[in-house]
């Protein structure tokens, strides 16, 4: 295959405005992006409530030195100040261009851009499109990289990255559809892969697909991961499946209530009450839980969302797919009963270490959005800056990408190493003497995770987890997969998802078990401050031939010294 100037791995919101960034660069530049489902079914449609921009829209008081220091102070300052002043400065300017290109944001009277308020954020900034933005955001990037002539391969799964010594050559991928190996050789790769947060399985609110391929991959090629203790829970799941009700729901006015009738945030959160940060929040519903002042079902023990007080009219029109999702999945209507929810894992904060601009250690190598750490969200993602994040640092790696391709030299990918690559394959599916199976890994993975390195961590429990995930390693080498088949052969990318997510797992627990404080979400009983002394620097995971290496990294200040969080 000729080689590419770009390839993208991934087909969600920042990979589709990188592509879109990288044509509008360079015209010229041939530009491909590989997705393993189509574009329009990305991750990034699942995103309900918005994205933040200081555009003083509702609260004409906002400006963007507001939206920096909410995001500073919600990161519990883990976050790098001068990543977070390019995010929130860019917010405006990504804002508009996306309502230029089409994107039917919702409205205030004066027909201006209406934003709502959402959790930690001083102003309501957060721009909308009823609870359905992520969707509507990623079909206008997508009708404009189909118009701009970016090249598609949809339904090919990210295997590795060829390199030789320092030098990337380009990427190797599995064609789906065909179960064939395929190279794509490169000048620059660009991964935009999303996170890596259904790792948790039955208390995720994640999309099956989001099992951490980009992170893996860079990992593996010896990329540093950078702050991968720092997993979220949004606060609110729905009780049975994970799902995600918006914070725009609390953003609208509603109410978390305890099974004593009680508002209970205003223990936790007594000014911010339901719209405090989304780590305080999940906190607080969580020791509600564990108190005793919980409901109790079959499906696990809960807390209330109220919606019923705001109204038909209102939640019909700014949150349909909320009553539409609590109606199927939990059998309630929101407009006449309180929907189930508890805690659910929602967002890496940590992953695939860039600078400023996109780039890794590695030349030619870039990252954007989720699989990325740039870092924008320190200890604690604020809700409305995460389809912000993908926005901005997307479109800033497109662009980065586009303006030093033609600095690398493009490699052949050769046929050996296709070949080696297919052998690796086809020997799941030919393991000798005891094997194990997918779905026991998968699950045992899950409550691993959920038990010892959830939202409340402590040192015995993080290393039984780790014991749990070594152990699980182990049997991972006696895995088997049944289907033999080249043509859509799901259970090899089961299999295949499973190895990322457990390598990164081990990221996830080690710089748990390092990190003795409690910052942002990660919150260690044992440990149960935050001690600046020690560990107001960000960790970053190698791999090498005994696993994880843990090493660390300075966070970068700026106008805003530590001080207490409170809300």
């Amino acid at each position: 295959m000729k080689p590419f100037d770009i390839v993208i791995v991934g087909g969600g919101g920042a990979g589709l405005y990188a592509a879109m960034e990288a044509m509008k660069t360079n015209p010229a530049l041939n530009i491909a992006v590989l997705s393993k489902v189509y574009p329009n079914r990305s991750h990034t449609s699942a995103a309900q409530g918005g994205a933040n921009a200081a555009l003083a829209n509702t609260a004409k008081d906002d400006t963007v030195e507001l939206h920096i220091f909410d995001t500073i102070k919600g990161s519990d300052y883990l976050a790098d100040q001068d990543a977070v002043e390019i995010l929130c400065s860019e917010a405006p300017k990504i804002i508009r261009e996306l309502d230029n290109i089409g994107t039917p944001w919702s409205r205030l009277e004066d027909n201006t851009i209406a934003q709502r308020p959402f959790g930690g954020a001083g102003r309501p900034r957060c721009c909308y499109c009823a609870d359905k933005t992520g969707h509507t955001i990623l079909q206008t990037l997508y009708e404009q990289c189909l118009k701009k002539g970016v090249f598609f391969f949809n339904e090919y799964f990210a295997l590795q990255l060829s390199v030789n010594g320092s030098r990337m050559k380009g990427l190797i991928a599995l064609n789906i559809k065909t179960g064939k190996v395929e190279a794509f050789p490169a000048r620059t790769v660009v991964f935009a892969t999303g996170g890596y947060a259904k790792m948790y399985w039955n208390r995720s609110s994640n999309a099956a697909g989001n099992t951490g391929d980009g992170q893996a991959i860079a990992y593996r090629a010896g990329i540093p991961l950078k702050d991968m203790e720092f997993v979220q829970f949004h606060p609110t799941g729905l009780r049975k499946s994970g799902l995600l009700v918006t914070e725009g729901a609390r953003g609208e006015g509603g109410y978390l209530v305890n099974a004593a009738g009680e508002r209970f945030m205003s223990r936790y959160a007594p000014e911010k009450m339901e719209l405090g940060p989304r780590d305080l929040v999940s906190r607080s519903i969580e020791t509600e839980i564990l108190q005793g002042r919980g409901f109790d079902s079959p499906a696990g023990k809960y807390v209330h969302l109220d919606l019923t007080h705001l109204g038909a009219d209102l939640i019909m029109s700014r949150l349909p797919q909320i009553r539409e999702m609590s109606m199927y999945f939990e059998g309630v209507d929101p407009i006449e009963e309180p929907i189930p929810v508890r805690p659910t894992a929602h967002y890496s904060m940590g992953g695939i270490d860039t600078d400023n601009f996109g780039r890794t250690v590695m030349d030619g190598v870039y990252a954007a959005g989720e699989c990325a750490c740039v870092s924008v969200h320190g200890a604690n993602r604020l809700g409305g800056n995460s389809l912000l994040d993908i926005l901005v640092f997307g479109r800033l790696a497109g662009r980065t990408a586009a303006e030093e391709a033609r600095r690398f030299e493009p490699a052949q990918i050769g046929a050996e190493e296709l070949k080696d690559t297919e052998a690796a394959l086809r020997s799941y599916m030919r393991p000798s003497g005891h094997f194990e199976r997918y779905g026991t890994l998968r699950e045992e993975l899950g409550q691993t995770l959920g038990m010892n390195v959830g939202i409340y961590r402590e040192a015995s429990k993080i290393r039984k987890g780790i014991e749990d995930l070594a152990a699980l390693s182990e049997r991972f080498r006696h895995i088997r997969v049944f289907d033999t088949s080249d043509i859509f052969n799901t259970n090899l990318l089961q299999v295949l998802e499973l190895k990322n997510m457990l390598d990164l797992a081990e990221t996830v627990a080690s710089g748990a078990l390092a990190r003795e404080e409690s910052r942002g979400s990660h919150t260690r009983t044992d440990f149960p401050v935050r001690d600046d002394e020690k560990w107001h620097k960000h960790t970053l995971a190698t791999l090498d031939r005994n696993g994880v290496r843990l090493g660390e990294k300075p966070v970068s200040m700026g106008r805003y010294e530590l001080q207490e969080r409170t809300y």
